[in-house]
């Protein structure tokens, strides 16, 4: 990456996406319900709390206010007072007089409240005689609340273990939910995985997919008729090129292998001097040139569904070997040795075996270590069809060259050192002869030993 360029980024899952934000809305909402729960419930306790209260101090009034207990700290009136809280115990009681001396205070053994609701109001007390004047107490009623915030406690524990709970329950069934809605999705990215240059005519399904997609499957089929009828425009034209030029190349070496033998007679046994060496090297690059587009005929016709002529084949190891002795010369001089390894038997096109194998052979004599041996692989695959490999012992082909090792006038070689030779063209034109069997070619380099060969279905 340059330096300053911003960095990739990663692309974000749809699926994931929606799923959280489901989860937080979920948990929003959730939240929200059981907060309202708990407030609605909070509210009771204390209306109930209020009442309780309320009700005692009406009782109280009654109590403190009537002639019989006009004095708290008289026997009957503390036992009244005793009456009210028996059974009460979350209750206690405080009454103060005009003086500030507590008149009834609360029991000594009574336990501490840790939380209370506290009342507190004004009782006129009745005189004693018709002499005496009115007093006024001061009560305070408090009542314990520790159960009831215990309890609201525990009710606050469990809606937020429900809420979160229900989150992670809302939030698995919408991650499902996405999952299943988004496999139209995938669907159709695994139709259009299978779509190549050779398969350009195949559409879209979208007999399944739900209508908001419908829109982009049509858009994608229209997309796909436009490609095809250009690259079937395109292969044409490589067709015609290849064939208008086949005629006027033919006539041009015609001429020259006639100049150069009048040439030849007109000077004599000493040659034509110049104008032959002219000649002779214009016809190596006619000759060239014709190779050059004859191959690119044979790939355009074999990208227009050119398929193979099969005839059976009794042994593989003999084709091969009758390409070896072809290129006898150049593995000798390049200090190599070959050796054939396997054989099957099928049908296949042996013309076009012939090519590919010469091409492979040729490739792997160039790039490989002197003193080593070029192997041609022949294996019988457990679906029926054969690979044919030739590997040899060299330097690793970089990954990034093995991809693009099929492709038409690419060389691995940047020095182009069999430029004049070999114009890159021969493996494009074993990947088609793997095609045209209904196979593919395939390649490897690892640990100093690179694979390049083609696997060819049964016929």
């Amino acid at each position: 990456m340059r330096e300053g360029a911003p960095a990739p980024v990663s692309p974000r899952s749809l699926r994931s996406r929606l799923s959280w934000w489901l989860a937080v809305q979920s948990f929003a909402g959730l939240g929200a319900v059981c907060l309202v729960v708990y407030l609605v419930t909070a509210a009771g306790f204390g209306a109930r709390q209020d009442d309780a209260l309320r009700q005692k101090e009406g009782i109280l009034r009654h109590l403190l206010g009537s002639e019989e207990a006009h004095a708290a700290s008289m026997p009957q009136g503390r036992h009244a007072l005793d009456d009210f809280l028996a059974g009460h115990e979350n209750f206690r009681l405080q009454v103060t007089g005009p003086d500030g001396q507590q008149v009834y205070p609360p029991a000594p053994d009574a336990r501490p409240l840790a939380a209370w609701r506290e009342l507190r109001f004004e009782v006129a007390r009745a005189a004693a005689a018709p002499s005496q004047t009115a007093a006024t107490l001061q009560v305070q009623l408090r009542m314990d609340v520790q159960p009831d915030d215990l309890l609201l406690g525990r009710l606050a524990a469990t809606l937020v273990l429900a809420a979160l709970a229900g989150t992670v329950v809302v939030s698995l069934g919408g991650f499902t939910l996405v999952h299943l809605g988004l496999a139209p999705v995938r669907q159709m990215a695994a139709q259009t995985r299978q779509l190549s240059a050779s398969t350009l005519h195949q559409r879209l399904d979208g007999a399944g997919q739900p209508a908001e997609l419908q829109p982009l499957v049509e858009q994608f089929n229209a997309l796909l008729g436009r490609l095809e009828k250009a690259y079937a425009q395109m292969e044409g034209f490589n067709a015609d090129v290849a064939h208008e030029l086949c005629t006027p190349l033919a006539t041009l070496l015609a001429s020259n292998e006639l100049a150069l033998r009048k040439q030849g007679r007109d000077r004599g046994p000493q040659g034509g001097g110049e104008v032959a060496e002219v000649l002779s090297s214009n016809l190596e690059e006619l000759h060239r040139l014709t190779g050059i587009v004859s191959d690119m005929l044979f790939l355009s016709q074999a990208d227009r569904g050119a398929r193979a002529r099969r005839a059976p084949v009794a042994s593989l190891a003999a084709v091969a070997a009758q390409v070896a002795d072809y290129h006898e010369a150049a593995l000798q001089d390049a200090g190599l040795t070959l050796q054939v390894v396997g054989d099957a038997a099928g049908d296949f096109d042996v013309p076009l075996l012939h090519r590919a194998l010469s091409n492979l052979i040729g490739n792997a004599t160039r790039y490989a270590a002197p003193g080593s041996a070029v192997r041609v692989r022949i294996a019988q695959q457990p679906t029926g069809a054969v690979q044919l490999v030739v590997e040899n012992t060299g330097p690793d082909v970089h990954p990034q060259v093995l991809e693009r090792l099929f492709d038409r006038f690419f060389r691995g070689d940047t020095a182009r050192s069999h430029g004049q030779k070999n114009h890159g063209l021969g493996l494009a034109i074993t990947d088609a002869i793997a095609r045209m069997h209904g196979g593919c070619a395939v390649a490897s380099s690892a640990g100093g030993v690179t694979r390049i060969g083609l696997v060819l279905a049964a016929g």
